[in-house]
């Protein structure tokens, strides 16, 4: 179980974005891991990009995103879900992060099944909340160091070639929708 280092972070969002596609994201409860890989991500930047909640500039909620790469921005939306991020930029942007949208499932999935009431499978964490709620992601991992072992970080799983990653626009955005920044390894069932 290899973490990955706070450099994978320090690149090009976009790039990073499908870097993170085979990647394992943990969380330990309670003693107890809980894993999935991860199978869909999103790119958001900063003033290039008007979707995202930095392009307004730093404020108490998105402070993460212009904060040190490798560590996870969470936020509430719709009031009630909430969405987990991984910092990540380059040296010449001031802020980027980029969304977890869907995992496979790959330790504690009977937990994850207990956590959203649910019993199927393919519906378990193919969206950005659901994932949130299958791992119980809050608020209070805000600011976590995804490159150390934490109650949330990110370890190495298998590379994805290009030729299985589907790139297609964002989902879910009224602005900056040209930008084709949601990434995810084609052909799964999640």
């Amino acid at each position: 179980m290899k973490i990955i280092p706070r450099s994978f972070y320090a690149r090009d969002t976009v790039t990073v974005a499908k870097d993170l596609l085979g990647q394992i994201l943990v969380r330990k409860i309670n003693g107890k891991l809980v894993s999935g890989v991860i199978l869909e991500t999103e790119a958001y930047g900063y003033k290039d990009d008007e979707a995202s909640h930095s392009f307004g500039g730093r404020t108490e909620r998105n402070k993460a995103m212009f904060g040190e790469v490798g560590k996870s921005y969470v936020y509430f939306t719709y009031g009630m879900h909430y969405c987990v991020n991984a910092v990540a930029r380059d040296d010449n942007t001031e802020a980027g992060a980029i969304l977890f949208r869907a995992l496979y499932p790959k330790t504690g999935m009977k937990f994850m099944m207990e956590m959203r009431k649910i019993n199927d499978v393919s519906n378990l964490t193919n969206g950005p909340a659901k994932l949130t709620q299958a791992l119980q992601i809050t608020k209070d991992q805000y600011g976590l160091d995804l490159t150390t072992k934490s109650s949330l970080f990110i370890i190495e799983g298998q590379k994805i070639s290009d030729s299985q990653i589907e790139t297609r626009p964002r989902i879910g955005i009224k602005k900056a929708t040209r930008k084709k920044w949601n990434f995810r390894i084609s052909e799964n069932n999640f």
